[in-house]
Formats: structure tokens, sequence, C-alpha cells
């Protein structure tokens, strides 16, 4: 393959993973016209493989931003995968009171706890708009049987997942303030990066400083405190919906994250 060829591909992949964040964009009525498969970031899968994917698929569905994916306490009987856009998993006390889990990203798997419950014990809400691949519970069996590879690949994305909630779980209980933002901003700009999505140094950052405060267990007053003074020291920077890291070895030293390279994930 050409120079030419690849370095049109990479622009081709950056231009695209750029406009699934900052624009609408509809799930591919063919698993093969999947984008986010070209972008490298993802795990290959043979033909068969593919085939099944899309047989196992039921459809596809699109949200505004502030919708509600699965609600609390309801099930949902589906599966998801986030093609475009930003969303958020979260569980909510009976006062209102609401901690965010993680945020989610195109290629993230989305309802899989629900497999193991009544109804969910989550909810997941959209930050942007956003568009899903949507896949029927009632064929996960057939997936494990049928295919081995792909069940390895879901179970190597729960257990992804158990190891973000560790992460967060440290961050709650033993990081300071200014370290828990540090952190917060070194996390969500490498799985950005690892997408392709930093561009000119700087990745979009649809978050406000509520949705930082529900993650970090911190007050609104703290959280805008504390993100002030990391800005005036010169560490980020976010403006117009991007986040720069000014500094990102102070901060990756302040949040006692270890920048190890990010393999490649399996997409459903």
């Amino acid at each position: 393959m050409s120079k030419d060829i690849l370095l049109f591909q990479t622009v081709a992949s950056v231009l695209f993973m750029n406009t699934i964040l900052s624009n609408l964009v509809p799930c591919p009525p063919a698993c093969a016209s999947c984008q986010l498969r070209k972008t490298g970031a993802f795990t290959p899968v043979d033909a068969n493989e593919l085939a099944f994917i899309e047989a196992f698929r039921s459809g596809t569905l699109a949200l505004q931003a502030g919708d509600t994916l699965i609600h609390e306490q309801r099930p949902s009987g589906k599966l998801f995968t986030l093609y475009a856009g930003w969303a958020f998993r979260y569980k909510t006390l009976s006062d209102g009171r609401r901690q965010i889990l993680n945020f989610l990203l195109p290629g993230d798997l989305i309802g899989l706890q629900q497999e193991f419950t009544d109804g969910a014990m989550h909810g997941i809400e959209a930050v942007t708009d956003i568009s899903l691949c949507v896949f029927s519970r009632e064929k996960l069996w057939d997936l494990f049987r049928s295919y081995p590879s792909l069940g390895y690949d879901i179970t190597w994305l729960a257990a992804r997942e158990e190891g973000m909630v560790d992460d967060n779980l440290l961050t709650a209980g033993r990081r300071n303030a200014t370290e828990r933002v540090a952190m917060l901003l070194m996390h969500l700009y490498r799985r950005l990066e690892r997408l392709g999505l930093a561009h000119d140094g700087s990745v979009a950052f649809p978050i406000n400083q509520q949705h930082v405060a529900d993650t970090l267990g911190l007050s609104l007053v703290h959280t805008n405190k504390t993100m002030r003074r990391l800005r005036r020291l010169g560490l980020h920077e976010i403006r117009n919906g991007r986040l720069w890291l000014r500094n990102p070895k102070a901060l990756q030293q302040l949040a006692d994250y270890y920048d190890v390279p990010l393999r490649k994930v399996p997409l459903l």
C-alpha cells in the first residue's frame, strides 16, 4: 500500500472520529460499512464473525442530548454499542443525588450488566446526541456457543469495565480533589486519543462541571475552584467544548497516573 493511500486513510479516520463527537452520525445499515472498525482502535474480526455480528444486530437507535437510554430499575432486554457521541452510566439516591460511574465513548458496549439482574442497576444518559447499534440479549448465548472468540471479547470488555470501576473507587476513596480532577482529565484524554480523536493537541470535551462533580464525589463549588486552580497552574485548558492538556507530564504525576500503552479493544 502506498504512503499516499495510508495518509489518506489516516486523515479520513481522524476526520470521521472528530465528526462523530460533534455531530450526530447515524449507524451504517451494514456492519461492513462501520467507520469505527476502520480507525485502527479496535481488534479486527474475520468475515464470518462480522456476518454474525450483523445478524445479531436488531436495529439502530438515535437519541438527543439529555435523553435517557436505560432507566434505573427497569428491564431493557437490549444491548447497545455506542457508535457516535458521549453518554454516561450513573446511579442515584432517593433524594436525587447522582453518582456518575463512568463515561461512555464510541465503541463502548452498553447494557451487559442487565443480563444478571431483573432490572437495570444503573441508568444511561446521553451527554451529546448519540447513535447506537442495538442487539437482542436473547441471542447472547448463540454468540458464546457459535463464536467463542466473540464471547471472549465480551468477557474482556466486562473485565475492562470492572477495572475502570476499581480505578474510580481508588480515585474517590484516596485521591484528594486536585488529584481526582487531574486523574479524570488524563483518563478521558487518553481514551479519546486512543480513538484517534486528539486533534492539534486537544479533544472534544462536552461535559460540564456538574458532570465532573457527580463523577468525582465533589461539590460543584469545590469542583469549580479545583479546575480553576489547575488552569491557573497552566496544566490544562477547556475552551469552546475542547480540552487541552497544557502540561500532561505534570498532570500525570499529580494524578499518579501510569501512562501505559492502551491496547486495541473489541467492538461488537
